[in-house]
Formats: C-alpha cells, sequence, structure tokens
C-alpha cells in the first residue's frame, strides 16, 4: 500500500511539473503562467518521492534488484537528478517537458510489474562501479538525445520562419547547440570509462548473454565519438549533430534496454 501511494503521489508531481513547464512554453497573454521555481519545485518534490519508492524497491538487505522496471525506473531517477541540478544553473528544465512524463510511466510500470531478483551484496566493488558507470552514461545521454529532439523541432520553426508557440521559450540556437555537445561530451567520457570497467573487471564481456550488449554499446561508442570528431574538425552541428545523437541514442538503449527485454520479458532470464 505504501508502495502505491509513493509512486502515485511522485507521478502527480511529474505531471504537475510538466504542466507547469508546458504552460510556461506554450503561454498566452491571457493565461497564467506559472514561475520558473514552481516547475523546478515540483519536479524536486517528485524526485524526493521517486528517491524514496526506488530505496523501498530497489535496495534490499538480501541484494540489488536491477530487473528490467526496476532498471527503467533507475534511470529515468538519474535522468531527472541530473536535469533537475542541472536546471539550477542552466536553462535546460524545458527538457522535462518530455523527461518528466517518461518518468513517471517507468514509475507505473515499476509499481505495477516489478519483480524480484537480486544482485547479491557480495557482489564486488568492480560490478557494482560498472553499473553505476553506465547507468550515468545512459541517463546523460539520454539528456542529449531530448535535447537534440528539441533542438530539431527549434532549427524546423526558424528554417521555415515560424518562431511562435514553445519554441520562444526555448534558449537561443546557439545556446542550444553548446548545451547539446557538452551534454554528449560527458557522456561521452562515462561511456568511455563504463566500457573500460567492463572490460576489466567483468569476466567475459562477450559471453552469450553479453555479446550483443558489448557490440552495440561499443558501436554507440564509436557514434558518439564520430560526432564529437566531427564537431572539433569539421564544425558539425545543425542537423548533422542532432541525425549522429540520435542515431547513438537508439543504438545505446537497443545494447541495455532492448537486450534486458528480450532476456528478461522473453526468455525470463537476468543479466546485469
Amino acid at each position: 500500500m505504501k508502495h502505491t501511494l509513493l509512486a502515485v503521489t511522485a507521478i502527480l508531481f511529474y505531471l504537475s511539473a510538466t504542466g507547469a513547464i508546458g504552460l510556461r512554453l506554450f503561454r498566452s497573454t491571457d493565461v497564467w503562467v506559472p514561475k520558473r521555481d514552481l516547475a523546478l519545485s515540483l519536479g524536486f518534490a517528485g524526485l524526493v518521492l521517486h528517491t524514496w519508492l526506488l530505496w523501498d524497491s530497489i535496495f534490499s538487505h538480501t541484494g540489488l534488484n536491477l530487473l528490467f522496471f526496476n532498471a527503467l525506473a533507475l534511470t529515468t531517477w538519474t535522468v531527472i537528478a541530473l536535469l533537475m541540478v542541472s536546471s539550477l544553473t542552466k536553462p535546460v528544465e524545458n527538457l522535462g517537458l518530455i523527461l518528466l512524463p517518461l518518468a513517471a510511466l517507468s514509475i507505473g510500470l515499476e509499481a505495477r510489474f516489478g519483480e524480484v531478483a537480486f544482485m547479491s551484496p557480495a557482489a564486488g566493488w568492480d560490478l557494482k562501479v560498472h553499473v553505476l558507470l553506465s547507468m550515468l552514461a545512459y541517463s546523460l545521454l539520454t539528456l542529449g538525445a531530448v535535447q537534440a529532439v528539441l533542438l530539431a523541432i527549434q532549427d524546423h520553426h526558424l528554417r521555415s520562419r515560424q518562431p511562435g508557440g514553445f519554441v520562444r521559450g526555448l534558449p537561443p540556437l546557439q545556446t542550444m547547440e553548446s548545451l547539446l555537445f557538452e551534454m554528449i561530451a560527458a557522456g561521452f567520457v562515462l561511456l568511455t570509462f563504463a566500457l573500460l570497467s567492463g572490460f576489466a573487471f567483468l569476466q567475459n564481456m562477450f559471453a552469450q548473454h553479453l555479446v550483443h550488449k558489448t557490440v552495440l554499446s561499443t558501436l554507440a561508442w564509436l557514434v558518439f565519438g564520430g560526432l564529437l570528431l566531427g564537431r572539433f574538425r569539421y564544425g558539425w552541428r545543425g542537423r548533422t549533430a542532432i541525425i549522429w545523437t540520435l542515431s547513438g541514442f537508439v543504438i545505446l538503449i537497443l545494447a541495455y534496454f532492448g537486450s534486458k527485454a528480450v532476456l528478461e520479458l522473453m526468455l525470463h532470464r537476468t543479466m546485469g
């Protein structure tokens, strides 16, 4: 009962924050517009409850529950945590228009379909470091992907000379691009360390249940690395940057959640 109440309340806070951000982006002169601080406060309130929910469902004296929907809820928590903290100093809260509803959805799925399968507390620090680096890398690159989507919408509106609607509430195009590459660069560094820790600490990264994850994660690393190289050497921006970002993100999501979905939801096997 407590778990369900936490989930419902966290969802309501996240959706309320989404509504506040939406009103700010799609504001008109005759409609009340919530202040930015209100949207951030609602988001942080949802994050606190999301944290409590995860502690209740994932962490246990018998181990760490990281089955599919639990891992999904943990990933969205990391994304929202990074988003909310970054919003204190940078104009990135508008990403919440997409990310907050996704986090709310992940909480609902975890509350409804969460199951128990544990990583033993005896698992070495090396495995825990690898998992932590992977989650942070996926989360930062998720922020980058959503930023790329907003950048694509903004670019389309400006090219068609229709800068109205929610686009007028976004930072300038140059600022949006700079934020995108900051997210990609930070995510790329973390993904590099995640892959290195996997090869260094895990016994066989090309075992049957890990090979797809390893190959696709490496391919995503090459895509993001190619994007950063193209930016540095050739000044890639705009649609080129958007396409490369979204391509790398899709590959990365398939690497982790695609593999987990097939193994756990279809084949009823667990993976790290």
